[in-house]
C-alpha cells in the first residue's frame, strides 16, 4: 500500500494531531487504525524532514565522541552480527570497562563493508527519544528507535521478519526495500525468523509487493511478520527503524493466568499433595480445570497489566540541578507540570507511577487529579506542601524543563 504525503510539520499539541499524521503516514489515527495498523504494509512518500531527529553527525557524534559502550552498537556484515570483542576495547584512564566502542575499529568494518546498527536511541539520542516518546504515547505501545548506517551497495541482514512492528524513516541516502507477506503472521515476542528459516528463504524467491527506493524523508510501515530486506544504493545509507513492541491478546492472557495462578496460591486444597502412586493427571486435572476457571473468572489482572507496562518505558529526563532549584526556589507563582512519560495512574489515594509510588490524604485528591492532566499549574493552585513533596519525588518539574 503506498501513499503521497504533501510537507507535514509538527501540529501544535492542543489540537490532538500527532507525530504519526504529521510526521510519519498522513493518516489520522482512527485511519490507520482501520485501515493499516497490523493488516498491510504502508510506504508514504515525503512523509517529513528528519534532518531535526537524526544525522550522519549524529552517527558520528555517538561513535566516537559519547562513550557509548554494548549493547549500543551491533555491527553487522553479509547478514550476519559480528561479535562485540571485534569492535570495543578498554577505554582508558578514568573508566576502568573494557567494551566501549572503538572508533578506529569501526571505521575500518565500515569501509569493508559492514552496517552499523546503533540501539536504543531512545536512551540516548535526545531528539530521538523526544519523538519516540510521543509516538508510543499515541500508539499506547512501546517504541524501540534504531539506526541503521550501511555503505554504499551494502546490506546488513538478508529477507527476514521482526517480531514487532516498525516504521522505518529514511534520513540519508537511499534504500532499496523488498517487501514481501508473512510466512507466519503476527508473531510473537518468542516465534522469531530463524525458526522459520526454510519458509523465510523459500518466500523470499516469489515476487515483493513492495520494491522501491527509499529516499529521505519517505517512510515504510511494515506489521511485525512481513518479510523485509534492504540494500543501500550509491551513497551510505541512514535510516531509522522505530519498533513498535506491540501488547497482544496473549500477553494479556499470560498476565490473567499469572493473576489466577497468584490466587490459586492461596487455596489450601490446590497446595496440597497428589495421591501416593499417582500415575499421571487423571482424576485430578478436573478438580484443577474447576479452580483455574474460577480463579481466572475472579482475579484482576489490570494491577499486573499496569505494572508490567511501566516497567517497559523510563520517565522523561529530570535534570537534578534544575530540580533543585525549582524545590529551593518554590514559591505560590512557580510553575510546575507532571513529569514527561510516567504512565501515572491514581487507584484510590495511591499514585503509582515509574518512580514510585505515593499515597495522598483525601483533601489532597482533587489537586492531584489536576496535576495529572498534565497542563502547567501554579504551586499554590496545587498547594505548596503538596508540589514541594511532588516535586522532591520526581513527579512533578519545573514547568521550563
Amino acid at each position: 500500500m503506498s501513499i503521497p504525503s504533501t510537507e507535514l510539520q509538527y501540529a501544535d499539541a492542543t489540537a490532538g494531531v500527532g507525530v504519526l499524521k504529521t510526521r510519519l503516514t498522513g493518516l489520522s489515527q482512527e485511519e490507520f487504525a482501520r485501515e493499516v495498523w497490523a493488516r498491510t504494509a504502508l510506504l508514504t512518500r515525503r512523509a517529513s524532514d528528519f534532518s531535526d531527529l537524526f544525522s550522519a553527525g549524529a552517527v558520528d557524534e555517538l561513535t566516537s565522541r559519547r562513550g557509548l559502550r554494548t549493547p549500543f552498537l551491533r555491527v553487522a556484515k553479509d547478514g550476519s552480527t559480528l561479535p562485540e570483542s571485534s569492535f570495543t576495547s578498554p577505554a582508558g584512564v578514568g573508566a576502568t570497562i573494557g567494551d566501549q566502542l572503538d572508533d578506529t575499529a569501526l571505521w575500518r568494518m565500515f569501509a569493508d563493508g559492514a552496517t552499523l546498527v546503533l540501539q536504543a536511541l531512545q536512551r540516548t539520542w535526545g531528539p530521538v527519544a523526544d519523538f519516540s516518546a510521543r509516538l508510543s504515547a499515541e500508539l499506547g505501545h512501546p517504541v524501540q528507535a534504531n539506526a541503521y548506517v550501511t555503505p554504499p551497495q551494502n546490506r546488513g541482514f538478508d529477507d527476514h521478519y521482526d517480531v514487532h512492528d516498525v516504521f522505518v524513516l529514511q534520513i540519508e541516502g537511499a534504500k532499496r526495500w523488498l517487501v514481501r507477506e508473512p510466512v507466519h503472521p503476527d508473531p510473537l515476542r518468542d516465534q522469531p525468523w530463524t525458526d522459520r528459516r526454510g519458509a523465510v528463504a523459500e518466500a523470499a524467491k516469489g515476487e515483493a509487493c513492495i520494491d522501491a527506493v527509499l529516499e529521505p524523508g519517505d517512510v515504510l510501515y511494515l506489521p511485525r511478520g512481513w518479510l523485509h530486506a534492504a540494500q543501500a544504493q550509491g551513497e551510505v545509507s541512514i535510516h531509522l527503524t522505530l519498533g513498535i513492541h506491540t501488547w497482544t491478546r496473549y500477553a494479556l492472557a499470560e498476565q490473567l493466568a499469572k493473576a489466577a495462578l497468584a490466587e490459586l496460591r492461596d487455596d489450601p486444597e490446590m497446595r496440597g499433595a497428589l495421591p501416593l502412586g499417582v500415575d499421571g493427571p487423571d482424576g485430578q486435572i478436573d478438580v484443577v480445570r474447576e479452580r483455574l476457571v474460577a480463579a481466572i473468572t475472579k482475579v484482576d489482572s489490570a494491577p499486573l497489566f499496569h505494572r508490567t507496562r511501566r516497567g517497559q518505558g523510563r520517565p522523561a529526563p529530570l535534570g537534578p540541578l534544575a530540580q533543585l532549584e525549582a524545590v529551593d526556589g518554590l514559591g505560590p507563582d512557580s510553575r510546575v507540570r507532571l513529569r514527561g512519560e510516567l504512565a501515572a495512574r491514581l487507584e484510590g489515594a495511591r499514585l503509582s507511577t515509574r518512580v514510585g509510588w505515593l499515597d495522598f490524604p483525601e483533601a489532597e485528591l482533587p489537586s492531584v487529579v489536576r496535576m495529572l492532566d498534565g497542563e502547567v499549574r501554579t504551586a499554590g493552585d496545587l498547594g505548596i506542601e503538596l508540589a514541594e513533596r511532588l516535586l522532591r519525588a520526581g513527579v512533578l518539574v519545573p514547568a521550563e524543563q
